[in-house]
């Protein structure tokens, strides 16, 4: 039975979980560690966690029953690594990382075998453009999807962890961790290089002209906010799943690039009128699905 939970990464996604673990069914104590320690300290004073652990070794000094890797992706790999000789049968440890493959692959190295502690791959695809622990909430998963890319007979506490999991009003699904690469490569990593991409170019091309940028913002409206709001994101989390995902998110890059040239170059032709038609279908297709789930 899970009594005491270590949450690595007390930034937005780790304080939340913090958050929604003492807003559900969980009674037991959550601790937590961050490289900063104003994120540490706004974690502890929002509620999300009972103790700061003030040190890495700290941290691994520290038994608990679930640990919950929540840093970017190239942390998480050295936390796995770090965690690996310290804890043994009988424990979890789990993540949030946004990119599967190599975790996974970690994880089938370090975690396989007897008197090993189990370890769960997961991603929760909650969140914000902009993170931290002051904008943590107990809802934030609320509705979400929490992906699992799970590897070998499940223990009980990893059976234990979904339960909470669902607790947190999140829908849990399991992947293969190449197809959960190649898939969020589409639904997440790239809308988010576009969004980058746009805002980056708004920026460098109305920067020196301020009457041009003042122009732009306030004619701006809803369609233009929404599309570059991504571009809020920070780089250190990126930087991470860009080198953990690099194929997947180039070929779907490239995919993009061809299909912005169809667009430039059909601008005065009935092909327009059908890349428009194609895109409405797929709107329509995901209302469709989504209100049947409702």
């Amino acid at each position: 039975m899970i009594q005491r939970i270590v949450i690595v990464g007390t930034g937005l996604i780790g304080a939340s979980i913090g958050l929604a673990l003492k807003a559900g069914q969980f009674s037991g104590e959550v601790l937590g560690w961050d490289a900063s320690a104003a994120e540490l300290n706004e974690a502890l004073r929002g509620g999300a966690i009972d103790k700061a652990l003030e040190s890495r070794a700290a941290v691994l000094a520290t038994k608990a029953d679930v640990y919950v890797l929540a840093t970017p992706v190239l942390p998480i790999l050295d936390w796995m690594d770090a965690l690996a000789s310290v804890t043994g049968d009988g424990q979890l440890i789990t993540d949030v990382g946004s990119t599967k493959g190599e975790i996974t692959l970690l994880a089938e190295t370090l975690f396989s075998g007897s008197g090993k502690a189990a370890f769960l791959p997961g991603h929760p695809m909650a969140g914000k453009e902009s993170g931290g622990a002051a904008l943590a909430e107990p809802s934030l998963f609320n509705g979400a999807t929490w992906l699992f890319t799970p590897f070998g007979e499940e223990s009980a506490l990893e059976l234990e962890w979904r339960d909470l999991v669902t607790g947190f009003g999140a829908v849990a699904r399991d992947l293969d961790p190449v197809q959960h690469d190649e898939v969020c490569a589409w639904v997440s990593h790239l809308p988010q290089m576009l969004s980058t991409a746009l805002a980056a170019l708004l920026q460098d091309a109305f920067s020196h002209d301020a009457e041009g940028m003042a122009a732009v913002q306030a004619i701006g409206g809803r369609g233009l906010r929404e599309t570059t709001r991504l571009g809020s994101s920070p780089y250190s989390m990126w930087r991470d799943i860009a080198m953990t995902n690099t194929k997947p998110i180039t070929e779907t890059l490239l995919a993009l690039e061809q299909r912005l040239a169809h667009l430039r170059e059909n601008l005065r032709t009935p092909e327009l009128r059908e890349e428009f038609a194609t895109a409405n279908r797929f709107r329509s297709s995901k209302q469709a699905s989504e209100s049947s789930i409702a």
